[in-house]
């Protein structure tokens, strides 16, 4: 730690920056301390060139501080500065006086092999099972929450839809009287998961085609009790199946609900809010964008698909230089009531993370992608450590390449297979990494917001670090739930 000559002045009090640094390594450091009243968590950033040197600058009034910091879920202090005991075990301490030219040095070379790993020191620290506090330092305090949804209320409610357009871009549509069979083959070559239907006869869009729709024909496929053929995937309009069958509209995830057929869209003059609660309340993931001209009553645009991650990646784009005015961001998100875990022992009560073995039948999955209506499932071996992902948005269309649906039975053929259908031989590794998107519960609320506003992202496995073992995911449907308290 040490501190700058330059010092500013807040309501009388002289303020100087001071320099504190972790210099032991880590993957996620944070500093907490008397100066933030020990309930916020300040994200310390790798120096340049020494990626195992952490730092932060803050302002400090003159007088005597406690720090201690948070290393990749642990409490920690550096012994080779001064600390002592106090009401939450070791403490580092700094005596700043009002001199601001007086400059204390640490020194990042110093050796840090014996680490005191000071667990209990922080004896309530806060955790988190399913959204429940247990009581503890840090926490996140009800009117910081409060705040930061008040202000991302306000910012999603003053901004509209055509702030999500793109400089330029394509939306692929598909006309209803397409076979089926070439509708989910444009859908996996176009590398995307769902498309709006257009009625040429009625001048208007009916709904929408998606992965979802795939999975429940697959099923009806390995029905042996079905009168549907695959001869009729073949020939069928999208409007024979949507309409003449009444086939969506018979099927149910298993749970009793019957899955909406209504075509759901905004305009680009609704506001980024009310857009993003209708994709949370209708359980949708994406929601057309479409310009009615006043003049020509039947005139009509298709502008965009609006979805939570392009409005996440507004919100980031906003906040990015302004974070502090949301408190949130910076605790990590095992301090947050976000995501869905992995229950503990003794939390019998508690419904299971969704996960599969690699020798679970396809037909288990996708089973388990309509009854537990998410949109992925963690792969994972005997040990729990995550393997893959098997994703509702790609995997499934990924099924219409070469028309290997034709050729399957969905009983005999396991995940693994399943998913080396979809990958390309040649590039395994690098595909395997990009489908599996990973964070830890030691990750800031503002680093995962960040990971989740990348294209193609749309949840985050939580992982232990090292062994990778499965302990929750988080997706953007937990970020948007959380900040509008739904």
């Amino acid at each position: 730690m040490d501190s700058s000559r330059d010092a500013g002045v807040v309501a009388g009090t002289v303020l100087i920056p001071m320099r504190f640094v972790w210099p032991y390594g880590g993957r996620s450091v944070f500093l907490c301390g008397s100066f933030t009243r020990w309930s916020e968590l300040l994200p310390m950033s790798p120096v340049e060139g020494c990626p195992t040197v952490f730092q932060v600058i803050y302002n400090l009034p003159p007088g005597y501080h406690q720090y201690k910091f948070f290393v990749d879920g642990e409490w920690r202090h550096d012994e080779h500065q001064a600390y002592v005991p106090g009401e939450y075990g070791m403490v580092n301490t700094a005596f700043l006086p009002t001199d601001s030219n007086y400059m204390p040095v640490l020194n990042p070379d110093a050796p840090g092999n014996s680490m005191d790993v000071d667990n209990e020191a922080f004896r309530r620290v806060v955790r988190v099972t399913d959204g429940t506090f247990s009581e503890g330092l840090p926490r996140i305090s009800d009117a910081d929450v409060q705040i930061s949804r008040q202000r991302i209320s306000a910012f999603l409610s003053s901004h509209t839809a055509y702030e999500l357009l793109p400089e330029s871009g394509k939306v692929v549509a598909l006309d209803v009287d397409l076979p089926v069979k070439q509708a989910f083959h444009i859908l996996h070559e176009q590398g995307i998961f769902m498309a709006p239907l257009w009625d040429l006869c009625k001048g208007q869009f009916v709904g929408v085609l998606s992965a979802l729709d795939f999975i429940l024909i697959l099923r009806e496929l390995g029905n042996r009790g079905s009168n549907l053929t695959e001869e009729e995937l073949e020939t069928h309009s999208i409007s024979a199946w949507k309409e003449g069958k009444s086939y969506l509209n018979r099927q149910n995830n298993g749970n009793g609900t019957v899955f909406s057929t209504r075509f759901i869209h905004s305009g680009p003059y609704d506001n980024l809010k009310d857009i993003a609660v209708k994709i949370l309340q209708k359980e949708v993931s994406t929601v057309p964008i479409i310009h009615y001209s006043s003049e020509q009553a039947s005139f009509l645009q298709l502008l965009h698909l609006a979805s939570l991650s392009g409005i996440l990646k507004c919100l980031c784009r906003y906040f990015r230089h302004c974070s502090s005015s949301l408190p949130v961001l910076q605790f990590p998100i095992s301090a947050i009531p976000v995501g869905t875990w992995v229950p503990k022992i003794g939390e019998s009560n508690r419904q299971p993370l969704a996960m599969l073995r690699p020798t679970a039948s396809l037909a288990s999955a996708l089973n388990l992608l309509v009854q537990a209506q998410v949109s992925s499932i963690p792969i994972v071996d005997d040990n729990d450590s995550l393997l893959d992902i098997y994703c509702r948005s790609s995997d499934i269309t990924a099924l219409a390449k070469n028309r290997a649906y034709t050729h399957i039975n969905l009983d005999e053929m396991t995940v693994h297979q399943a998913l080396q259908l979809g990958q390309d031989a040649y590039s395994p590794y690098e595909l395997r990494s990009q489908r599996c998107q990973m964070c830890l519960r030691s990750d800031s609320l503002h680093k995962v917001m960040e990971r989740l506003a990348n294209p193609g992202v749309r949840r985050l496995v939580i992982v232990e670090a090292g062994s990778k073992r499965v302990e929750g995911i988080v997706s953007l449907r937990d970020i948007f739930k959380f900040f509008l308290g739904g």
